[in-house]
């Protein structure tokens, strides 16, 4: 896991954590130019992590937000203030 806690309005910012998963194999396939814009999405995460653009999964505690034709699935702990995303990929094979 990878903590990146973000600065600029740290009253009401939740700190980011990515699963090693996501860094090592999800992101690096991902075209540079989605990579960006998927990036930038979990980035306003920080800010407001119940986007009205996100889904709660059936049966289970992590949302799904959409960035074009690619998923961010991410679990939100209020109580620690942290955003813990656990899978990135295409709408095809995220969910398996």
């Amino acid at each position: 896991m990878k903590n990146f806690a973000q600065g600029s309005n740290a009253m009401a910012s939740y700190s980011l954590i990515f699963d090693k998963r996501v860094l090592k194999k999800d992101l690096p396939p991902i075209p540079a130019k989605d990579r960006k814009k998927i990036l930038t999405k979990i980035d306003q995460l920080s800010l407001n992590p119940y986007p009205t653009d996100s889904i709660q999964l059936t049966g289970s505690t992590v949302r799904r937000i959409r960035q074009g034709n690619y998923r961010i699935l991410y679990q939100v702990n209020d109580s620690s203030i942290t955003v813990y995303v656990v899978r990135v990929g295409h709408r095809s094979v995220v969910y398996r």
